[in-house]
């Protein structure tokens, strides 16, 4: 292996603290403490997993949050006037609602009901249009994170041939937007991508988001590229990322672990969401 692993556990917690600090200043500042609401509906065990470690990097953070648990029968209707009543409290800086919801409710219907201003995931059409236009707003949380692994470990976007593998709402498209934003050249790749390892073996940074075990392989990785793995994919041999780990260190720069890369940053990023969002509410 030759490639330099990209630490998200490290970088992550760096986040974090630099977080808090801020959180520490804003309140002492006359801020007041930035409160998070997560909202969870029905009962799978990963997503109650999912909102308990977001609830304790809250609490390190110095950050306040308040949880709503509402059962799997939960109606669309009910969900969306729940989160249109946090939309109007003034207590809550952020909402957060876990995806997915039971199969009965839009998704989509519920991150449109979200406050824009408290949309702490990035997911609505007015963040991500502001995104899209190169405008400030809220980001989603895992391509923030994968910028700030990039600029942790040193490697420079402009002008970089950037590809990305995926073009989710949640990772892709938003990824896209903040690569053009530093001025890197970017090429969108995905299911119906002719000849892939072709298009992926171009790239200077390669961002690989499809949830597909091991997708790609050493023949799609330009040599000394820097390779981000967001893809994590429970199979019968663990956990598994978009791109063969051990393939491809052999001949990138640069790669980022399944577990330990991107995951730990999606959570440190939220911090730093729910922070600003409060920040803008107070100005």
């Amino acid at each position: 292996m030759s490639a330099k692993i990209i630490d998200g556990k490290q970088v992550s917690v760096e986040v974090r603290e630099r977080v808090a600090e801020q959180v520490e200043q804003f309140i002492a500042g006359g801020g007041h403490q930035p409160v998070l609401a997560t909202v969870l509906v029905g009962d799978d065990p990963a997503s109650h997993i999912y909102v308990a470690n977001k609830h304790k990097a809250c609490e390190a953070a110095g950050i306040g949050s308040v949880h709503h648990e509402l059962p799997a029968e939960t109606s669309q209707e009910d969900l969306v006037t729940l989160v249109k009543a946090l939309g109007d409290d003034d207590d809550v800086d952020g909402i957060l609602v876990q995806l997915p919801p039971p199969d009965h409710i839009d998704p989509d219907a519920v991150i449109e009901a979200i406050n824009p201003a408290k949309d702490v995931d990035g997911l609505t059409a007015t963040n991500a249009g502001l995104l899209a236009g190169g405008r400030p707003g809220l980001v989603p949380c895992t391509p923030a994170g994968v910028i700030e692994l990039l600029d942790h470990a040193g490697i420079g976007l402009e002008g970089a041939e950037a590809v990305i593998v995926g073009r989710s709402n949640l990772v892709g498209r938003p990824m896209i937007s903040l690569l053009l934003g530093r001025n890197a050249t970017v090429t969108c790749a995905h299911s119906r991508t002719r000849d892939l390892a072709e298009v992926t073996r171009r790239a200077d940074i390669l961002v690989v988001a499809v949830g597909v075990p091991e997708l790609v392989k050493r023949d799609g990785i330009k040599p000394g590229a820097t390779v981000i793995d967001v893809g994590m994919n429970r199979t019968e041999g663990g956990l598994k990322g978009d791109v063969d780990f051990e393939a491809a260190a052999e001949v990138a720069g640069a790669i980022t672990p399944v577990p330990g890369g991107v995951g730990p940053m999606t959570i440190a990023m939220l911090m730093a969401n729910t922070l600003t969002a409060a920040k803008a509410r107070t100005r």
